[in-house]
């Protein structure tokens, strides 16, 4: 027995050393090719060329002079491949030296997409990955990258909700996916997440932002596992190119304005307004009338009015400045920039600054390994005292602003003392400062240029540090009438680290490609806070510096960790670019989870068929240029709660026993779950892609269902448990919707083009169940078969008149109503109004979006114009709901209207506090079309350019929000509108503002 495994390892030895020998027989006789590779057009050389011998995995790339070479025998293929180029092949013949010229591509299918952990080309994407158009990260004076995309790209709803200088949009992708938990999307910069560190979109300078993908299936966002269910956004800046140094500005300066002016009634409609009041209350006007307050009265007497819209606003301005330094050599490549964003609020006091800096940096030491950085700082100043919009529509015009000795009025319409002057909080300086310090690093090894049987084998190690730190600094004293005072310093910071193994593998075998990724992944985040609060001071002049001073005092302090592990895998299989498969699987562990569901596997898996690439679909070629079928299925997860929220927490009092002193313990509200886990989504996605004659006309159309269940939920208890709320795993939601993207090149002429993009999406969201038992949650607004946010009230009719009120039609019906009231539907026929009669209205998120953009180019010149339309939502609306029985006590818009007995109104309700006694919400049509934007841009020809000493120039010209058609009431159907606004506090920004308009000019310089 021996004897015969002894002879069989010997004959196969025996084989080994033949097929050793033959391979090296081979070898011998291949030849080094040289050559260098230019542009066809241009003629200048191309660096990052691949050259590949076809069939075999032997490959290389073109250095910084576009020179390779590459060993390959007489009578094999070479083939070239770039991106934005046709793909070209030469057969080797005897010259060893090769010169080769490649043609610019208009092929869209050979650009390279980043899709997570890598890039494909968007013909082998097999999910759905957008793109967000280059045209709309330049030229567009915006804060952040969200507000350049906004309407530009299918089923991404991006809603400013607020103006003010400095906030972020409000951004989610296909949908609601969550009632409780976060639904924000996922956004990963330069491949480290920007999610989850406490930084904002802010911190990211849209200059340096060289392109923006985002996944939306769960095929493409289940690489992200646990962070993937609303979507990710990848975001890659701009890095260095081989070549001599460039340096580049960009700089834009310009006006702002409201976008839509909410003019308060005149001083003639408020004093009838005030007549109007004083009958229906039977009360009478300060000394005989016809004004209401003692403050208004010598104002009226001596015809002294005042605007204070114009006295809290202003013209607001808006700058930019950057400069950016790129080069390298074949060996080492950098970027640097420097920002500075400047914007003067239209209301007084709310100021924004950010200064920027980064430095992307990537060097070659050794021919296997690449090492390289991405840093940035950003700094973020917000001080200074605001004004109040809300309180300064409310004033009357014969309020009074100054006492006589100079300083504000405190109660301007005195007696009446709801309302404060709204410049009050101007005499404050507040401090508002935020920073982000990030520092990325990566280092990759290429283990084919160590052995090249190894050719294809990658390792990539990305680490990722980054500090926010935040703090707030506040006095109120007696400039705001504070006679004891009080101050504030509130300090937050985080600091998350990120660790990324990753290992990549691609072969080519024949007409077989392979590519896998392989994921290990650690991260963790530590935040914590502080704040120290001052009351009763001995005076003002060392405020929030001086907390030492006050007679009382309140410190307290929190911090928390989290930490989360990832695995993830993921195979990309292509046969002939024909057929393309994806498998994903991926498991995290999070420690926002109790012990017994720490972790969590989310699998996946896509197909694409390339139609176009067929054999039948040979005789189409002069139509179709592209036609791919798409179909995905997969599962993301969402873990968007906080730290510790699955333990029973105490919490320590103080507690007197006798003489002493003694920590006392008691549970909090909140009871913990330590079987809490993940909420998960499932979802399928299929989806067309296309180009049609000579992709004058290409697009993609896709639909989408994702299912969400074991949602993370805010659950309320009995009291009689000893707890308010626990989080739990109950719910499932579903969305169901389509998105439509269409490209066409109308006019290509030589001097003249015009080209269009139109987007639609349609997004239906649905409560399938809530707490297990198919029943709503009426305190939550939740309805089975309805979306998460719904608008559920009464269903106005009109207003109650006198006649009818005579005529005793209210009788069995609304017993309690009077002429001017709101008539509301008693439709459950009992003959009252009571929440029997609350029907679900409709929806707040919009039905259905989409946005056109249409691009004209004349010579040197373009004009790009774009608009938004956002349709189908339904908002409550507090300029008219708001109010209340204020009416008659306040300034108001001059489009609300008001009931009198001679002006027998059927919409709007009477100036008496018992016109609306249900609470009736006055839900309005939000929808809008806006002109969203429009520049005019001049790229001047380079030989004027070079007279100049620069080696480019763009001039342009822009505008933002210039129009909005819509019936909404209000300063604008995207802003929110807080009755009575926001107490100035100086806590935080949530107050009202208005929508803006502005026009800038710009330059764009390349030396």
């Amino acid at each position: 027995m021996l004897k015969q495994i002894t002879k069989n390892y010997y004959k196969a030895f025996c084989m080994l050393l033949c097929a050793m020998l033959c391979l090296a027989s081979g070898i011998a006789q291949e030849t080094a090719r040289k050559g260098v590779v230019r542009d066809a057009v241009t003629s200048s050389e191309l660096a990052g060329v691949t050259v590949a011998v076809k069939g075999t995995s032997i490959s290389t790339q073109t250095d910084a002079s576009g020179v390779f070479s590459i060993s390959a025998s007489r009578g094999q293929v070479l083939v070239f491949t770039f991106v934005g180029y046709e793909l070209h092949t030469i057969t080797i013949g005897q010259s060893t030296t090769l010169d080769v010229n490649l043609r610019p591509s208009d092929n869209v299918l050979d650009e390279l997409v980043v899709v997570g952990y890598g890039s494909q080309r968007r013909s082998d994407i097999t999910g759905s990955v957008a793109s967000v158009p280059k045209e709309r990260l330049s030229n567009l004076p915006v804060t952040n990258v969200m507000q350049a995309i906004q309407g530009a790209v299918s089923n991404v709803n991006i809603s400013q909700a607020s103006s003010i200088p400095g906030d972020s949009p409000a951004t989610q992708v296909r949908g609601l996916n969550s009632m409780s938990a976060g639904s924000g999307p996922y956004i990963v910069v330069d491949g480290i997440p920007l999610t989850k560190t406490d930084g904002s979109i802010n911190d990211i300078n849209p200059n340096d932002i060289e392109s923006v993908e985002i996944l939306k299936d769960p095929s493409a966002v289940a690489i992200y596992g646990v962070n993937g269910s609303n979507g990710v956004i990848l975001i890659t800046t701009k890095r260095g190119a081989t070549g001599t140094p460039t340096i580049r500005y960009s700089g834009y300066a310009g006006v702002e304005e409201p976008s839509h002016m909410l003019d308060p009634v005149s001083a003639e409609e408020l004093l009838a307004r005030y007549a109007e009041y004083a009958r229906i209350t039977n009360t009478s006007l300060f000394n005989g009338g016809p004004v209401r307050n003692e403050y208004e009265y010598d104002n009226y007497q001596n015809g002294v009015t005042t605007d204070w819209l114009d006295a809290v606003m202003q013209t607001g301005t808006i700058q930019n400045h950057n400069v950016g330094l790129s080069g390298g050599s074949e060996n080492a490549k950098y970027y640097v920039s420097v920002d500075y964003f400047g914007q003067k609020g239209i209301v007084k006091g709310f100021d924004y600054d950010r200064y920027s800096f980064r430095t992307n940096t990537d060097f070659d030491p050794t021919k296997y390994l690449t090492v390289g950085t991405s840093a940035f700082i950003a700094a973020h100043n917000r001080d200074g005292g605001r004004a109040n919009l809300t309180q300064a529509l409310a004033m009357s015009p014969y309020a009074r602003m100054y006492e006589d000795d100079g300083t504000l009025t405190r109660w301007p319409m005195y007696s009446e003392q709801l309302w404060e002057n709204p410049l009050l909080h101007t005499t404050t300086d507040p401090e508002r400062r935020e920073f982000n310090m990030s520092l990325n690093g990566y280092a990759e090894m290429n283990f084919g240029n160590i052995w090249e049987p190894l050719s294809g084998l990658k390792y990539r190690f990305n680490g990722g540090y980054s500090y926010v730190p935040k703090r707030t600094n506040e006095y109120h004293g007696l400039s705001v009438y504070n006679a004891n005072g009080w101050g504030r310093i509130h300090n937050a910071e985080s600091q998350t680290y990120t660790l990324e193994n990753i290992l990549t593998y691609e072969k080519t075998i024949g007409l077989h490609r392979f590519d896998f990724t392989g994921l290990y992944a650690a991260r963790s985040k530590y935040w914590q806070q502080s704040e120290a609060i001052g009351e009763v001071f001995p005076n003002d002049v060392l405020e929030w510096g001086g907390l030492g001073t006050a007679s009382t005092h309140k410190v307290s302090s929190r911090a928390d960790l989290y930490r989360s592990i990832s695995q993830m895998g993921r195979l990309n299989y292509g046969y002939d670019s024909r057929y393309m498969l994806t498998f994903t699987v991926r498991r995290d562990g999070a420690s926002v989870f109790g012990d017994n569901h720490k972790y969590g596997v989310f699998p996946s898996g896509a197909a694409a068929w390339n139609i176009h690439n067929e054999g039948f679909m040979e005789s189409t070629r002069n139509v179709i240029d592209n036609l791919k079928l798409r179909v995905s299925y997969g599962v993301a997860g969402n873990e968007a709660i906080n730290p510790y929220q699955t333990l029973s927490l105490m919490d320590s009092n103080p507690l007197a026993l006798g003489s002493l002193s003694n920590a006392a313990l008691r549970y909090r509200v909140r009871m913990g779950n330590q079987d809490l886990r993940w909420e998960k989504t499932a979802g399928f996605n299929t989806g067309v892609d296309f180009g049609l004659w000579g992709n004058r006309l290409s697009g993609t159309v896709e639909f989408y269902k994702t299912n969400t269940q074991d949602m993370l939920i805010l659950q309320r208890l009995p009291r009689i448990t000893g707890f308010a709320d626990v989080w739990s795993n109950l719910g499932k939601v579903s969305n169901t919707g389509i998105d439509v993207t269409l490209n066409s090149k109308n006019i290509v002429k030589d001097n003249f083009s015009w080209s269009s993009m139109v987007v639609f999406a349609h997004n239906k969201n649905k409560i399938v169940d809530v707490y297990g038992d198919k029943k709503d949650d009426l305190g939550n607004r939740w309805f089975i078969g309805h979306p998460v946010g719904v608008i559920y009230d009464y269903t106005q009719v009109g207003i109650w008149q006198e006649d009818e009120i005579a005529a005793g039609l209210h009788n069995g019906w609304d017993e309690q109503a009077e002429a001017g009231a709101v008539k509301l539907a008693d439709l459950s026929g009992d003959g009252l109004i009571n929440d029997d009669d609350r029907r679900i209205l409709g929806q707040t998120a919009p039905k259905w979006t989409g946005g056109i953009t249409n691009t004209f180019t004349y010579k040197d010149f373009s004009l790009n114009v774009f608009i938004q339309t956002v349709q189908g939502a339904l908002r409550n609306n507090p300029q008219i709901g708001g109010a209340a029985d204020e009416l008659g006590r306040r300034s108001a818009p001059a489009d609300l209207g008001y009931w009198t007995p001679e002006n027998k109104s059927n919409e709007w309700r009477s100036l008496s506090n018992r016109s609306n006694i249900y609470g009736y919400g006055f839900p309005k049509s939000a929808s809008f079309t806006r002109l969203k934007d429009v520049t005019l841009s001049y790229n001047m020809p380079a030989d004027i350019a070079s007279k100049i000493g620069v080696s480019g120039v763009t001039l342009y010209a822009s505008g933002r929000n210039l129009y909005t058609w819509t019936n909404w009431l209000g300063w604008d159907p995207e802003s929110r509108d807080i009755p009575r606004g926001h107490s100035q506090d100086g806590v935080g920004d949530n107050t009202n503002y208005p929508m803006v308009r502005n026009y800038v000019f710009g330059v764009n310089l390349t030396f």
